[in-house]
């Protein structure tokens, strides 16, 4: 089992920037792909961003794209999302999920494994 762990969300300003934490723990060698995705009230979940397990490859939503940066330090079983120009339909819960093992990256929600409880991300106009 790997477990993810999220910080970092709170409440900020339309414009402003702010950087989420994942954390995982447990048997994180069988993990791979790790990605963000987010869930408004009334919304369905939603992809985010994705990167593979070696950093090489990234995948944003349109949405998102040239404001989030994703990253990952190995040698801390941890992913960044670091998060500028936020807009209040940036507005969601925010969670973490990785993939299983050999698989690559994906958009699709269906395709992770394992996911954290999620970090709320509220962004005031």
């Amino acid at each position: 089992q790997v477990q993810l762990v999220e910080s970092g969300g709170r409440l900020v300003q339309a414009g402003g920037s702010l950087r989420l934490s994942c954390a995982a723990s447990g048997r994180t060698f069988s993990a791979n792909a790790m990605g963000w995705f987010r869930q408004a009230p009334g919304k369905e979940r939603e992809f985010v961003v994705v990167i593979s397990w070696s950093g090489s490859s990234e995948y944003y939503a349109d949405s998102v794209k040239g404001r989030f940066t994703i990253s990952r330090d190995k040698a801390k079983n941890t992913v960044y999302l670091q998060m500028n120009s936020l807009k209040p339909e940036d507005t969601a819960v925010y969670y973490c999920a990785a993939r299983r093992a050999p698989a690559g990256i994906s958009p699709h929600p269906a395709d992770y494994a394992y996911w954290g409880q999620g970090t709320q991300v509220t962004v005031s106009s």
